[in-house]
């Protein structure tokens, strides 16, 4: 019988927050009120690194690799992940056993001076992701992205500070750690289609330990976890890399399940966006097919790269 359940996660305000969400949700599932729950910090390599590029450095799954060392060598039983970070290959050994109820998947603008994305003229927008840099000037060609590191506090205090007039972050992040007051707009889904997982928190264990996985089933969101599902499977297809600009997100509605991706081009100049609908009892194919698909109609402007 399990005792006592270490979690791992980043030491980042945002991701303690989030690993003491599934701590409470495992400890509020306990009826007999035996387990106790502790939470483990680890440092990444992203974390260390953090005036380097993302895809210097090996890319976004340099914010799980240690966790899922720690996690590999029972060091802890559970790894607590934005489900944007992991990579969609799976690490051997591993599995994602839970997915929390997705928070708001939008990305938003953030400035201390400016209300108006749209409206903004040679100002300098700071951001770390590929696609929203893309995304922003198909929006607004009078911006200036430029590449920003860093958790959400050291981003805010770049913006307070006039280092950049302002920042496109993801809402649901900004929203749990109540900087609210610093969103001048939210962007809708149609402008800035998000990345494969955002908004959702990934429940990492070790796939042969059938107790741990057996708690998590119980903090599983369905919905939520279908939709990922689809959402995973399409970027693991496209054979993307960490310096790919892409955008994918996926919606239910009774027993169907919408797809809507948006691919950009190596020489960024191109975007290609499909829309498809298929069974909710089959996420992992739709993925699948929309990433044929796609790589299909973007023939010769995107190159697969693993």
């Amino acid at each position: 019988m399990i005792k006592k359940i270490k979690i791992g996660c980043r030491g980042s305000k945002l991701s303690l927050a989030y690993a003491n969400k599934v701590k409470n949700l495992i400890l509020s599932n306990d009826k007999k009120k035996i387990l106790r729950a502790e939470i483990v910090t680890i440092k990444t390599s992203g974390d260390r690194n953090k005036n380097k590029k993302i895809s210097e450095i090996g890319g976004k799954n340099l914010f799980c690799k240690e966790i899922e060392n720690k996690l590999i060598q029972k060091k802890i039983n559970i790894a607590v992940h934005s489900l944007k970070d992991l990579d969609s290959i799976e690490t051997k050994g591993l599995s994602i056993q839970a997915f929390i109820k997705r928070n708001d998947p939008r990305d938003c603008f953030l400035s201390k001076n400016f209300k108006n994305f749209s409206k903004l003229k040679k100002n300098i927008v700071g951001s770390s992701s590929k696609r929203r840099e893309l995304q922003s000037k198909l929006f607004n060609r009078n911006i200036l992205v430029k590449e920003m590191r860093g958790n959400i506090d050291t981003r805010i205090k770049k913006i307070k500070s006039g280092q950049f007039d302002g920042i496109i972050l993801a809402l649901a992040g900004v929203k749990t750690l109540k900087y609210d007051s610093y969103v001048k707009e939210i962007f809708p889904t149609k402008f800035f289609l998000p990345c494969a997982g955002q908004g959702i928190i990934a429940v990492q264990s070790r796939t042969k330990d059938r107790k741990i996985r057996e708690l998590l089933n119980k903090i599983n969101h369905k919905n939520t976890q279908i939709c990922a599902i689809a959402e995973r499977s399409f970027l693991k297809n496209i054979g993307g890399d960490c310096d790919t600009a892409v955008g994918c997100y996926a919606k239910l509605s009774k027993n169907r399940i919408k797809l809507e991706v948006q691919l950009f081009s190596d020489d960024e100049e191109k975007f290609f966006e499909l829309k498809r609908i298929g069974n909710k009892n089959k996420p992992k194919k739709l993925g699948k097919d929309v990433a044929k698909e796609i790589l299909k109609i973007s023939k010769g402007n995107f190159i697969k790269k693993r």
